[in-house]
C-alpha cells in the first residue's frame, strides 16, 4: 500500500482528504504543521510520496520540502497551494517540489495527480518486481555523463549529481531524442500530462535545472526552439 506523508492544518480538508485517500487504498500519515511533518519524516521513513500544503504553522511547505529534499532527492513532492500567484508556484518547483495543486481542488483531480506520480515513481526494487525494470535499468550516455534512470543519477569525472524524478523523466525524455526538435506541448503532455500555461512555465524551470546539472561537458546544449519548443544535443 502505498505511503504518503500528508500536511495540512487545516482540520475539516485535512480529515476529508485522508479520509477519502485512505478509502482508495493509501496509507496517510497526516500532520498538521511543518514541524511535525519534518520530524515524522525522519523518523517514519520510507514515503512514498509527500503532499504539502504551502501556508502551514511553525514550518511552511516551501521550507518544509527544502528539509526533505536535503534528506530525499527522490521522493515526489506535490504543492498544495491558495496562492494563485505564478512566481510563488515556480518557486516551488525550484526548490525541488514536482507540481503543485491549486486550491479549491476536487477529490478526483488529487488522487489522479497522486495516481500518476506513484505510477511513474515506482522504486527500482517495486519495478524489478512487476518486471518492468528491464529497460530503465540500463544506463545510457548523454554526452560525457553515465545517466541511471533507475537510481536518478547523473555521474561524470567521479562526481555523482542526485536528480528528482521527475528532473530525471525529463532529461530521459530529451535524451531518447537528441538533436530532435521537441514540442513544448508533447513534452508536458508526456510528462505532466497537460500542457497548460502554468505547466508550461514549470518545465522552464525543470529545463533550467538540466542546463545546471551538465555544465560539465560544454557540449551539452539543451536549446529553447521560440514559439516551439527544445532540441537538445551533444
Amino acid at each position: 500500500m502505498p505511503r504518503i506523508l500528508y500536511v495540512e492544518d487545516d482540520p475539516n480538508l485535512g480529515f476529508v482528504t485522508k479520509d477519502n485517500l485512505e478509502l482508495n487504498h493509501y496509507e496517510i500519515v497526516h500532520c498538521i504543521d511543518g514541524q511535525e511533518a519534518l520530524d515524522t519524516f525522519h523518523q517514519q521513513q520510507p514515503f512514498d510520496m509527500c503532499v504539502l500544503d504551502v501556508m502551514l504553522p511553525k514550518l511552511d511547505g516551501f521550507t518544509l520540502a527544502q528539509r526533505i529534499r536535503q534528506q530525499d532527492r527522490h521522493v515526489p513532492i506535490l504543492f498544495l497551494t491558495a496562492r494563485s500567484l505564478q512566481e510563488d508556484k515556480l518557486h516551488g518547483l525550484r526548490i525541488g517540489g514536482d507540481d503543485y495543486l491549486t486550491k479549491p481542488f476536487s477529490m478526483e483531480e488529487l488522487m489522479l495527480k497522486i495516481e500518476i506520480f506513484l505510477r511513474r515513481s515506482q522504486t527500482p526494487e517495486a519495478a524489478a518486481a512487476a518486471g518492468k525494470s528491464e529497460e530503465a535499468n540500463k544506463k545510457v550516455l548523454v554526452g560525457k555523463y553515465a545517466f541511471d534512470f533507475e537510481k536518478l543519477q547523473l555521474q561524470i569525472n567521479g562526481k555523482t549529481q542526485d536528480l528528482t524524478y521527475r528532473e530525471a523523466e525529463v532529461l530521459r525524455y530529451l535524451a531518447e531524442r537528441p538533436n530532435q526538435v521537441i514540442k513544448r506541448e508533447d513534452l508536458l503532455k508526456a510528462i505532466w500530462g497537460d500542457d497548460d500555461y502554468f505547466m508550461g512555465r514549470s518545465l522552464d524551470v525543470f529545463m533550467s535545472r538540466l542546463r545546471k546539472y551538465l555544465c560539465d561537458d560544454p557540449n551539452i546544449k539543451i536549446e529553447g526552439i521560440h514559439g516551439v519548443g527544445f532540441r537538445m544535443r551533444w
